[in-house]
């Protein structure tokens, strides 16, 4: 099956493009880097024939709500409609545990995304028609690689780290799952995907940092109002029941960070 991935240069969209490769599929990597502009919608339509189906794991980095609502907006509006146009039988795309309980900035986005997924937005000349495309979202928790990006944002001998309760997976798993779900019928919301354990994120960074052989003061801090309460308190952990990934955040630090240390 031809299956495109929207953003499979990134972390998870390179193991979606391994998985389908070795299962036999083949992807269709939709990134800048492979001339298709996801925001305008430039160069879709010449790499989209023969499609048949759409794992979206498209990202961009900011904080800020109105940059984060324009960005999933026209990507997922501009995927929905050249998917419509030649035929995709299912659109799976990747979301976040706890979109509503915690109002952070780039969740709004992330909200906006799955409302134009489910309302079929963009398609039949921008009206919106519900289930044009067959539709997934799959929510899952944050990465284990999430502590490494918060670390590495602020370079420094200090790094502030929110207070944050997860439950992280492996990135590899993630990717398997939505491989699973792009193969199989389309599901709507799908049961939500987090890891194996709870963690708290400064103790995640405190052990990366000495995974790392290195030297770092990190200072937790609340962040305020609504969003660093909801953080805090678990705003980010599943809901209700849901596939668990099997591998801990110990495990992937041994696998992917102690060893390359190791060998620098």
């Amino acid at each position: 099956m031809r299956i495109a991935v929207a953003g499979g240069t990134g972390l998870v969209g390179q193991y979606v493009v391994e998985e389908l490769t070795a299962a036999g599929h083949e992807p269709v990597v939709l990134a800048r880097s492979r001339g298709v502009d996801l925001v305008s919608g430039a160069g879709l339509d010449s790499v989209m024939a023969g499609v048949e189906a759409v794992v979206d794991v498209s990202n961009l980095q900011t904080t800020g709500a109105k940059k984060s609502i324009a960005f999933f907006e026209s990507v997922s509006q501009n995927l929905l409609a050249a998917g419509a146009r030649v035929g995709v039988r299912h659109h799976v795309v990747l979301s976040i545990v706890g979109l509503e309980r915690v109002g952070f900035g780039y969740y709004q986005g992330k909200l906006r995304q799955e409302e134009v997924v489910a309302r079929g937005e963009g398609v039949g000349g921008g009206g919106g028609r519900a289930g044009a495309v067959p539709w997934t979202v799959l929510r899952a928790t944050q990465f284990h690689e999430f502590p490494l990006q918060v670390l590495d944002r602020v370079p420094g001998p200090v790094a502030v780290v929110p207070r944050m309760r997860t439950q992280p997976v492996a990135a590899r798993e993630v990717a398997q799952h939505l491989v699973g779900l792009v193969l199989g019928p389309p599901q709507g919301m799908a049961p939500e995907l987090a890891g194996p354990r709870v963690e708290e994120l400064v103790d995640m960074a405190r052990r990366l940092v000495r995974a790392r052989g290195r030297r770092r003061l990190l200072l937790p801090v609340r962040m305020p109002g609504a969003t660093g309460r909801a953080m805090a308190e678990g705003g980010n952990l599943p809901a209700g029941p849901g596939a668990r990934g099997s591998q801990t955040f110990d495990e992937w630090l041994a696998e992917n960070v102690v060893h390359v240390a190791k060998r620098a």
